[in-house]
């Protein structure tokens, strides 16, 4: 039994849900979207982080581009700057809520535990037991699900080993030795944070070196022409990625995906370096060839520039990233799921940014390998918001797939 049927169904209620459903309300276009909003930033980052991005990088998309980062803080009586002043984690999450209550009022906040085809639409089962029938949908489920554990850290129980995603609050590590593996934002960022709620943290990483980003807003004019600032870095190619991601899609396959693979690589932001360098231990060009637990301790083999050493602790967090695979969203129906083309792990999307599958859009990290490394940032959801709420109004209920489904990569 259906209860209900509507044109388009969103789901997630992050960033990129929430901007998304702004564009489809301004253009008139009937749809519900489904999720707590801003969960990932509030239940899922460390008590005291900042974002990496900076302030002019972190909006949320409206049709009039009146709802910014900076008005909400004007209007809250924050610091705000475009450029050289980092934007505090519960900043960022009560902007994106503050954005939900002015655009978005009709976020249903209840689980979507099926999502499978129907004819030519979709079916939706959710967590309260009843049945929606949706023409289109919109996957925004943000990058949780994908977070990424290295296979060698698989001998270690799960109390032993986390995801940096998986926790809001540091505070209980107080006292404890704590290795976090990575050399990106999230890894160091952590180790910071650890330090400073008085743990012990080592920092574990493959890289060579510990890469940092340099303040944009100390940079010269003339700096300034040779590496431009961008939403999400300062290059040309970064300013190309951020400001032309159709143009992006047009590069060829095998050159899309080495560059997003590639692009903004592992390092940390400019204004968290003071709070590692000579504060935090940092172990580079080290690898973990083995793990286990060792009574109540986890037992690490490391391979080093020094040859191999055990190294030991009370718990591991990995920052090392997040790994696109559709099949890690449970609530997508297996055969649904095979429907999707693929390449490295990725949908191939349309200039719409629908998927294989007619009348699935999908927005966000996923659609990075299509349109650049800008969708891994909130800088890409206006881009996506257009291009996704324009579609729909133009087509109704028609569709135009990408090619038959084949996975590559």
């Amino acid at each position: 039994m259906i209860d209900g049927s509507v044109p388009v169904a969103v789901i997630g209620a992050g960033p990129y849900g929430l901007s998304v459903a702004a564009h489809l309300s301004e253009l008139g276009v009937e749809h519900r979207i489904f999720g707590r909003p801003m969960s990932l930033w509030t239940d899922n980052m460390p008590r005291g982080m900042y974002l990496k991005s900076e302030g002019h990088a972190s909006n949320l998309s409206d049709p009039a581009g009146r709802s910014t980062l900076r008005r909400y803080a004007a209007e809250h009586g924050l610091e705000y700057r475009d450029l050289g002043h980092p934007v505090p984690l519960d900043t960022f999450a009560g902007y994106g809520q503050w954005f939900q209550r002015r655009h978005v009022p009709n976020v249903e906040q209840v689980e979507v535990t099926t999502l499978t085809r129907d004819g030519d639409g979709f079916r939706l089962h959710l967590g309260d037991g009843s049945t929606l029938s949706a023409g289109r949908v919109v996957l925004a489920t943000g990058m949780l699900a994908y977070a990424h554990v290295p296979d060698v850290l698989a001998g270690l129980p799960s109390h032993r080993v986390t995801h940096s995603s998986a926790h809001a609050d540091l505070d209980h590590f107080t006292g404890r030795d704590v290795v976090v593996v990575g050399a990106g934002q999230s890894a160091l960022e952590t180790a910071a944070l650890l330090h400073e709620a008085g743990a012990r943290p080592q920092v574990l990483a493959r890289a060579d070196r510990i890469g940092w980003n340099v303040n944009p807003a100390g940079k010269s004019w003339p700096r300034r022409v040779r590496h431009p600032v961008s939403t999400i870095g300062t290059s040309w190619q970064l300013l190309f990625c951020a400001e032309l991601p159709g143009a992006y899609r047009r590069l060829p396959e095998q050159k899309r995906v080495h560059l997003v693979q590639t692009t903004l690589g592992p390092a940390g932001g400019w204004w968290l370096r003071p709070r590692i360098e000579g504060v935090v231990p940092v172990t580079v060009a080290s690898h973990i060839t083995a793990a286990r637990a060792s009574g109540d301790r986890a037992e690490l083999t490391v391979e080093g520039p020094d040859g191999t050493s055990v190294l030991g602790a009370d718990h591991v967090i990995v920052g090392t990233g997040y790994r696109v695979d559709l099949g890690r969203l449970l609530f997508l129906d297996p055969r649904l799921r095979a429907g999707v083309s693929t390449v490295a792990g990725s949908p191939i999307l349309d200039r719409d940014l629908q998927s294989s599958v007619p009348g699935l859009h999908v927005v966000g990290l996923p659609a990075a390998v299509s349109f650049g490394p800008v969708q891994r940032f909130v800088a890409g959801t206006g881009f996506a918001a257009r291009r996704v709420s324009g579609a729909v109004a133009r087509r109704g209920k028609r569709v135009r797939p990408v090619p038959a489904a084949v996975a590559r990569g």
